[in-house]
């Protein structure tokens, strides 16, 4: 919906309850606006997550912003917006707080619900993170199996630099196992997709993980 769009709309909602006498705008008037503060309390969220990951000075209110987004999308009636929602919010419990059993039943719910609705964007997040939550706690088979689905995911929807990030994460999996043959192939093809599209921070993760390699 564009900006001018429910500006009108909410205004036209505002005067039929007002003036009017229907009650029931008020409830058609929460849609059109939770619909509005859904997409940018995401926006809010995801700009501090990078934020995080630059300084790591930890902000409280991204999980403000990812939960209250969850409870608009599940409003909504949006199974793919609230997956997105709830998968952030374990990653906030995951990456942030490094909490991955609590993260761990946001990505699950966010996996199934994405799934539910054909979002592979959104399962490619939440199944990789699981995969991390699993090499984290020892189970490698297990770990091997989820970011790989991760990267099958986004090939299929063509999203390339995160198609080269979960190749980098399969070269560190295969390197803690004693596979420096097999995460030397990874970190390859990561270079290639990653060239590919001008995802030049993954490239320089990309050297990081041949220095740990190499030494």
């Amino acid at each position: 919906m564009q900006e001018q769009d429910w500006i009108e709309r909410a205004g036209d909602l505002f005067e039929a309850a007002m003036f009017g006498g229907d009650i029931s705008a008020l409830d058609r008037s929460d849609d059109v606006l939770d619909a509005v503060e859904a997409p940018l309390y995401m926006a809010r969220g995801k700009v501090l997550h990078v934020r995080f990951l630059n300084d790591r000075e930890q902000n409280g209110q991204e999980l403000v912003l990812f939960e209250r987004a969850a409870e608009l999308y599940e409003r909504l009636g949006d199974a793919s917006g609230e997956a997105d929602a709830l998968f952030w919010v374990g990653c906030w419990h995951q990456v942030v707080k490094g909490d991955d059993a609590t993260g761990r039943p946001y990505f699950e719910r966010s996996y199934a619900l994405a799934k539910s609705v054909d979002d592979r964007m959104t399962m490619s997040y939440a199944i990789r993170h699981l995969g991390f939550a699993d090499r984290d706690a020892g189970h490698v088979d297990q770990a091997r199996e989820r970011l790989t689905e991760s990267v099958t995911l986004r090939r299929e929807i063509g999203f390339r630099p995160g198609e080269a990030a979960g190749l980098v994460a399969l070269a560190h999996l295969a390197a803690e196992t004693d596979d420096p043959s097999a995460a030397l192939h990874h970190l390859d093809e990561a270079q290639s997709v990653a060239e590919s599209c001008g995802a030049k921070a993954v490239l320089g993760w990309i050297e990081h993980a041949r220095t740990l390699i190499r030494s």
